[in-house]
């Protein structure tokens, strides 16, 4: 127990009584008796996980933190295969509600005002509850109505407390081969900052004002269908976040009356639909900036008929490099194209280990002709790019986590779309937008920005290309340029070198002793020039022999 000596013994004591309880000896044996897992004994550097199903029924019984871990966990299909992201994308954090005079102290504590003296109203029953927070709803005093999230008493301490265990869990196994493949240090440090962040409601007060500007510059939907709540930024604090209330009810639940009769309301479900599959696509090719869990509770159809995207506490970023590749990606899984799928695979992901390009290439191959006698009207667009992250997963790739919250978010967006209109398909609602997303790749934003652009930099080039050259020229003239080159396997080629030249070098010797000896006992007169001529020939004999040897010996007789 010595690496986890400073974490609560009582906690650990509960931890292992679940993992004991759902049958996980292995975890068990290595928090209770600190196994040696980076032995070298094969059967005490394997890890197994358990399966999906008891893998969620575990994180599910050891409270809120496990599960925000799993739902982090559920956003990684480049982490974890297929059957664990949809048993752990169905965590939902089921808690109770706090009693009402907790909350109300949180209030008391982070607004400058006493809630009296803010809100006209406030209904004591929350209208959600979460592991992190729940929401009231509330009157202001200046009429308006608002959602109230507040922040759960004690919630910052209890995850500074399971974040620390799950940090030295994930060290405590980190020398394990499962420790290594999924790199479970870099992923307890990657979970703690994003839970974290969920802690401080600044930021997703942030986040949510940022979506909300993006959303109401859209170019390819009607801004006036979908928006996101406005943000109190001057009620709101690190703890609790006010916003405007919206009446509605999730999207799956909306009911579509129609206007005359069943066509119309096809055509609503179409529009609505449509409506979000920009939407989305627009924050994942554009903006940069998405939200990383569209699932059916976020999206909300209100009672005006708009579309309202919730709680911004997860989000993803997008750099400009990492959108045009995606875009190239979508072409090339829709042309089962397998080369260019693992060209851009290798622009995005980080080898891990060796890598064999054919191999991928293969696998790729194999992955994308599953699709060719699929029409794009049956094909899940999300299920072909997760396949992707996979193979490359297999192949000792790593994809950076940006991706698999991109992946996460546009397999919860195609789900929502496919129960709300079983008709929808992503790719041919996405192939209007290809035209625009190559434009805007190419040119931008301003057409005539990026020319200017264009043309500065080749006029500094073309100024800056002569002095260069003549810089160059001038150097090779005064002997002063020094070039550093590097030339893998020089060594080897150095020694063949070193070799043909003492050979070389030996043969000269000994054709110069044959021919002095043969000179010598051309004009021998004594004993003495007989006996010198002799000595000549022997030595050039043993010579000649040792270089016969030499030759034979390095293979290199031809």
């Amino acid at each position: 127990m010595q690496a986890l000596t400073k974490i609560d013994s009582s906690r650990q004591r509960e931890i292992l009584e679940i993992l004991l309880h759902h049958g996980w000896d292995f975890m068990r044996q290595t928090l209770t008796i600190g196994k040696a897992v980076g032995s070298d004994a094969d059967n005490e550097n394997r890890v197994d996980v358990p399966p999906p199903e008891i893998l969620r029924s575990i994180l599910v019984d050891l409270g809120p933190v496990y599960v925000k871990l799993g739902q982090l966990l559920s956003t990684r299909p480049d982490l974890l295969p297929l059957e664990y992201i949809e048993a752990l994308s169905e965590l939902q954090s089921n808690v109770p509600p706090i009693d009402w005079r907790e909350i109300e102290a949180i209030l008391i504590e982070q607004l400058a005002q006493p809630p009296a003296d803010i809100f006209s109203q406030i209904d004591i029953q929350p209208v959600a509850a979460g592991s992190i927070a729940q929401t009231h709803r509330a009157i202001l005093k200046d009429g308006r109505i608002v959602a109230i999230k507040v922040q759960r008493p004690g919630i910052d301490r209890l995850v500074t407390r399971d974040i620390a265990m799950i940090k030295q869990i994930a060290k405590l196994l980190s020398s394990t081969d499962f420790g290594k493949r999924y790199d479970l240090v870099a992923l307890a440090a990657e979970f703690s900052t994003a839970l974290q962040s969920e802690l401080d409601f600044t930021q997703e007060a942030r986040y949510t004002e940022a979506l909300r500007q993006n959303l109401q510059a859209g170019k390819w939907f009607d801004t006036t269908k979908i928006m996101v709540p406005q943000i109190d930024r001057q009620l709101s604090t690190q703890k609790v976040l006010v916003l405007e209330w919206l009446d509605g009810v999730p999207i799956l639940a909306a009911r579509l009356t129609g206007k005359n009769h069943d066509g119309d309301i096809a055509q609503e479900r179409q529009a609505l639909t449509v409506l979000c599959f920009r939407a989305f696509f627009q924050q994942y090719l554009v903006d940069g900036l998405f939200h990383a869990d569209p699932h059916p509770g976020n999206l909300f159809y209100l009672d005006d008929g708009r579309v309202a995207v919730l709680d911004c506490g997860m989000m993803g970023r997008l750099d400009a490099r990492t959108q045009s590749a995606l875009v190239e990606m979508i072409l090339a899984i829709v042309n089962s194209d397998a080369q260019r799928c693992a060209q851009i695979t290798l622009q995005l992901a980080e080898p891990m280990g060796e890598l064999n390009l054919s191999r991928l290439e293969w696998d790729y191959d194999r992955l994308l002709h599953k699709y060719n006698n699929i029409s794009l009207q049956n094909m899940n667009a999300s299920e072909a790019f997760a396949e992707i992250l996979q193979a490359a997963r297999r192949n000792n790739l790593r994809w950076p986590s940006n991706i698999g919250l991109f992946a996460k978010s546009l397999a919860n967006l195609e789900g929502v779309g496919r129960q709300f209109n079983p008709e929808v398909n992503l790719f041919e609602e996405v192939r209007p937008l290809m035209n625009d997303m190559f434009q805007r790749q190419l040119f931008g934003d301003d057409p005539m920005q990026s020319l200017l652009r264009t043309g500065l930099e080749l006029k500094n080039l073309s100024l800056q290309s002569p002095r260069q050259l003549a810089f160059l020229l001038d150097r090779f003239s005064s002997e002063t340029l020094k070039l550093n080159l590097t030339i893998q396997n020089l060594d080897g080629i150095q020694n063949s070198i070193d070799d043909a030249a003492n050979r070389r070098s030996f043969s000269t010797v000994v054709g110069s002793l044959i021919v002095g000896a043969a000179i010598v006992s051309a004009n021998a007169r004594t004993s003495e020039l007989q006996l010198l001529s002799n000595v000549l020939f022997g030595a050039a004999s043993i010579l000649g022999l040792w270089l016969i040897v030499k030759i034979i010996r390095s293979g290199n007789l031809l």
